[in-house]
Formats: C-alpha cells, structure tokens, sequence
C-alpha cells in the first residue's frame, strides 16, 4: 500500500518570481517588493496606481526599486557608481576602434541578433520556469568581445544585446539598468585582465604558445563569471525576504555548468573571429540548438525536482534510489534509507503562514544538500517529510549521519516573515527520524520506505525530536 505523508499543509500560495535581470548572461530573479504586483509570467510591475502607461513606468521616479529595502537600494546605487567609475577609467585607457574593430563588432552583433530573435520563445518559458537564476547563451557574443574588442565597443555590444532584451520582453527599468550595468562591468574588467596579460598573437602560436594562451582565457573567463557572481549573487542575497542559500543566490550546478559551457562557446567564437571571420556564422547555428538543448535539459530537470525545495521531487527520487540500490545488490553493499519528518510543521504554516512554511521548507532542504555525501540522494516525500538514500552505509553510521541531520536542522534559524509581511525568525524546530536499512529492514525500496516511515512513527509516539532505526522483519 503507498505510503501517505503525515499532516500535509494546504498548498502554498504562488511563488512570486519578481524581477529577474532581462535575459542576459546571468539574470537574477528577486522576491517583489511588498507592493509590486505580479503578473502571469511570475515577473512583478511596479504598484497599479502608479499607472498604466509605459512612459511612466520607465520614468526613476515610478520605479518599484524605491519600494525595496533601503539597505538593497543603497548598494544597488553604490555598486551602479563603482562601475561608472571603472568604465570611466577604462574607456580614457581604451584604444580608438579601427576599422577592423567595427567589423568585428558588426559580426558579432549580426550573430546576436539572430541568436536572440530565433530563440525569444525559448528564453520567455525557460524565464517563466526559473524561480532564481537564469543562466542564458549571450556571452557567446559578449565574451569574445570583451576579449578583442577595444572596451567602448565590447560595452556598445553589451548595449545593443539588452536593447533587444528590452523591446522583446520588457521588463521593470531599474532591472534592466542594474544587469545591463553588470555585464558591461564584466566585459569591462575581461577585457582589462586579458590585456594585462598580453600581448596576444594567435595567428602564430607554438604548442607553448598555445597552452599559455587557453590559460589565459580560462582567467578571463573567470573574471567574466566572477563579476556577475558578485553583483547579481549580491544584490539576491541582499533583497531575500528570507534566509539566502546557495541555490537562490548562485543557481544550481546545472546552471553554473550552463554558463561556464557558454563561456567556453564564446572563447571559440573569439578565436574564430580573429582567425577566420566568416565562420562565426556557424556559431550563430549552435547558439540556436544549444538554447532547444537548454531548454530540454531544463524540462527534464522539473520533471524530476520538486519546485518549492530544488530536490527530487518523488518521481526524480525513486529513479535515482532504486538505480543506487540495485547497484548495491549486486555488489553485496548495504543502504540507508532516512524518513525525516518536520515535527509540528502545521504549526508554522498556522502561525507565521504558508509563505513562512515554504522558507522553512526550502531551508531545510538546502542542510540536507550540506550534511549529506554528494553520493546520497535527497527528496522532497510530500508536505513536511523528507527521504535520503545512502549507499555503502550500515546501520550504525546512518544513525551518527540522521542524528547529525536531526542537530543541523534544530541549530536553523530561519528568517522569513509573518502573515503581515513583517520579518520574523523562526528557531528551535525539532525533527523525528526514521532509519532503515537494506537488507536487513527490507530488499526492496517500498520494503525500506515502509520501515523507515513506521520508525518515524516510533519517533513520534516517543515524544518527538529523536532518532528511530526500523525494526527487523521476523
């Protein structure tokens, strides 16, 4: 019989996706200020009465960004200023473009654009899917850029590309400044590392030669990715309405692999534009097929991860289980299997909210990505419980990894806010945890989930906040 999940609280409201940066190399999505509507696709408007019309919406003074907390809005500003500063700085320094120097700009501009138009539909689903950070193919066209071109060109490119982010899929101006003003400070700062590290000869390279120069891209690739970390990782954390996690702030692996591939695609684009100009057409047709593959990879992904916490939902779980405990059979390897459930979870959502149970929720899924093995495999069960898979453990050593689970979570203090909207922490949350273990409790995954799920009754029935292994089936 299929396991149900205890005191399943009502569904949440909506996550607000707010604000994201616009479509460029690196877009964060932040949580809407307390009166900023939002729309269909999850992204926020300033409030109703500040009109309807576009031009005012654009106008400073109709911003939403005045509604956000005073400590976002002075950073935002300080960090827009230290980067007018170092563009200032950059362009006295720069050289004048050549001839050379706007075909090249040309090229790349004439590829962008067709990279943008024929992928605009993609980009709008996969904005409306993300709830954090959008990782897109611009840098394909940026990097290389920044890398060749003389800075006030690379910062025109940067321009032209969000221009056409703009008109395409409009989003709150002061958005669309602060990434606009990102990425161009990451062309800007690319551009003066590589160089610093220069001169640059491609056209007659020794296989030394070569080796120095790929390095020399991967530090300017660093620096490029960097850039963008600090400032939009920045700004998210700033303005959460509740405890920042990695995943909210940086995107996930998935994400960060996606934009250090495209960072890669864009180093080729660059050698392609000084050594032979006309192919860069071909990167043009592989931006288009690799933003469908993106977009299939992301599909994929929310079919098995549950959107609320980032983990497997049970569909992603089970898969990924059952492979680690087949694996285990045949090698003759026990595996644990952790039923952690939030005591009195109902409570928070009673309390604070569902809005604050959801912070909890997700907070308690990013310890349990902390504290466990990359091997072991977490889930999101249903309502407040939760499930770890993890291979190559007995009995014992899966006790000391739940009981340091159970510790993590009760150390948590969670900031998030009230059913008024206003900033609460929530602290001291205790959890009951059941252990069972292959084969001992059970040689099938239903067999394990059942034992463990009975242990966490046990913990329960013995005053909660505890630890239960599963008893050996007779």
């Amino acid at each position: 019989m299929p396991l149900a999940p205890r005191d399943r609280p009502p569904p949440a409201r909506p996550e607000a996706s707010s604000a994201e940066g616009d479509g460029g190399e690196r877009d964060a999505q932040v949580s809407p200020a307390p009166m900023e509507a939002v729309t269909e696709g999850g992204h926020s408007e300033p409030p109703s009465d500040e009109g309807s019309s576009g031009r005012r919406l654009i106008h400073p003074r109709h911003w939403a960004l005045w509604q956000r907390p005073k400590r976002v809005i002075v950073s935002l500003l300080l960090m827009e200023l230290l980067a007018i500063a170092i563009f200032t700085a950059a362009f006295q320094g720069s050289t004048t473009p050549t001839g050379r120097d706007w075909i090249q700009l040309a090229i790349l501009a004439v590829g962008a654009t067709v990279h943008i138009q024929l992928t605009q539909r993609q980009e709008e689903r996969r904005r409306s899917r993300t709830r954090t950070v959008l990782i897109d193919l611009t840098a394909v066209w940026v990097f290389p850029a920044a890398i060749i071109l003389p800075v006030s060109l690379s910062v025109l490119l940067v321009g032209l590309i969000r221009a056409q982010h703009w008109f395409v899929a409009r989003r709150p101006a002061h958005n669309f400044l602060f990434s606009s003003i990102t990425h161009s400070l990451a062309a800007t700062l690319t551009h003066l590392t590589f160089e610093a590290l220069g001169p640059h000869n491609w056209g007659s390279l020794s296989v030394l030669g070569s080796l120095k120069e790929f390095a020399v891209l991967v530090v300017a690739g660093l620096v490029y990715e960097f850039v963008q970390i600090a400032y939009v990782g920045g700004i998210l954390a700033l303005g959460a309405s509740s405890t920042p996690t990695v995943r909210n702030v940086l995107g996930n692996k998935a994400d960060n692999l996606l934009e250090a591939v495209t960072i890669g695609l864009g180093a080729v684009t660059g050698i392609l534009l000084v050594v032979m100009p006309p192919t860069v057409a071909i990167m043009a047709v592989v931006t288009v097929v690799f933003n469908r593959l993106a977009e299939l990879d992301q599909l994929q992904a929310d079919a098995r991860t549950d959107p609320k916490t980032g983990v497997f939902n049970m569909r992603g779980w089970t898969e990924s289980a059952e492979r680690a405990l087949g694996r285990a059979e045949r090698a003759g390897r026990n595996v644990a299997v952790l039923m952690i459930d939030l005591d009195h979870f109902k409570w928070i959502n009673d309390n604070f909210g569902h809005p604050a149970g959801d912070d909890v929720l997700r907070t308690v899924a990013q310890v349990l990505d902390e504290v466990t093995r990359p091997s072991d495999v977490v889930g999101r069960f249903g309502g407040e419980e939760f499930l770890v898979l993890m291979p190559d453990i007995g009995g014992v050593a899966a006790g000391v990894a739940a009981e340091r689970i159970r510790g993590a979570i009760a150390e948590l203090r969670i900031v998030t806010t009230d059913k008024r909207g206003a900033q609460t922490t929530i602290a001291d949350r205790t959890t009951s945890i059941g252990v069972a273990v292959f084969p001992d409790h059970g040689d099938t995954l239903e067999n394990l989930m059942q034992a463990a799920d009975a242990a966490v009754y046990e913990a329960k029935e013995g005053g909660r906040n505890q630890v239960r292994s599963a008893i050996r089936p007779a």
